[in-house]
């Protein structure tokens, strides 16, 4: 079993440095899912009000195998309950949903900046957070103008920005951005939605490393000190996501992946999603 070490959020949290998003995992099959994922050894599972499945891990959660202290939990707030009022309501449903006391960790999912409550909505976060209900806050998809908006006008500095991260899109100007006010880069589509697998750059270090492609590229996350959530349902690529800590790669290798970098979405862009 591997063991995942941690990084440690600007609210002292420590978030798991690799966890198991199960964006479009099915409600009824996700518990079998989760409980592949603890026994190799993975303690921070990522999901959202929109995934639909959040009773799910609230059900692998009650029945896992460790302790529900030792577990890192997200979910995320969907666009329509934006505001002040209607961000705590929908806490409140995820939280039910989920059969937790609190979260780890709670997310905005977009700024929607088309009609943007996102400042309105943070100021609830910070009462959740400050209740202890949801002992780490953070957003989705954040551009650096969202970000700064957030910084100007509240409180509290995100811990996470969870944003679309891959070798073709290493978001290195918002990284830097993250860096210097302290808030954690996570990645979702670490793996840009599998394109990258068939890559001919990955698949040759893949042989060079004897790894499989979505390990090199889950290790490129790692180094560059980034939080990477890849999803999976298949048992043996579950643990084989995980088993990345053991090896490292070259400084040339980094240099040969960075070339990968085309600025190409395989999602939404934050600036135009509503």
């Amino acid at each position: 079993m591997s063991t995942v070490p941690s990084v440690t959020l600007n609210d002292g949290a420590r978030l798991p440095q690799l966890g198991l998003g199960v964006w479009q995992v099915p409600n009824e099959t996700v518990a079998s899912v989760v409980h592949t994922a603890i026994a190799a050894g993975y303690r921070s599972i990522d999901t959202a009000a929109l995934y639909r499945n959040e009773s799910g891990v609230g059900d692998a959660v009650a029945d896992a195998a460790v302790p529900r202290a030792e577990l890192f939990v997200t979910t995320k707030l969907w666009n329509s309950d934006q505001g002040y009022d209607a961000a705590l309501r929908a806490f409140d449903e995820s939280l039910r949903r989920l059969r937790l006391d609190y979260l780890d960790l709670y997310l905005i999912h977009w700024p929607t900046p088309q009609r943007p409550r996102y400042v309105e909505t943070w100021k609830a976060f910070e009462k959740l957070r400050a209740d202890g209900r949801a002992r780490s806050i953070g957003v989705s998809n954040f551009h650096i103008s969202h970000l700064r908006r957030l910084l100007d006008q509240t409180d509290v500095v995100p811990a996470v920005n969870q944003i679309e991260l891959h070798p073709n899109l290493p978001q290195d100007e918002l990284r830097a951005f993250h860096a210097r006010h302290g808030i954690v880069t996570q990645a979702w589509s670490p793996l840009a939605r599998g394109k990258l697998l068939r890559d001919p750059t990955i698949t040759g270090l893949a042989q060079k490393y004897d790894r499989t492609p979505a390990q090199i590229v889950l290790r490129w996350h790692l180094e560059q000190g980034v939080v990477p959530i890849p999803k999976s349902v298949t048992p043996s690529r579950i643990r084989e996501n995980i088993d990345v800590f053991d090896f490292e790669l070259a400084p040339d290798d980094l240099a040969t992946l960075a070339e990968l970098n085309t600025g190409r979405r395989t999602g939404l862009d934050p600036d135009t999603f509503d």
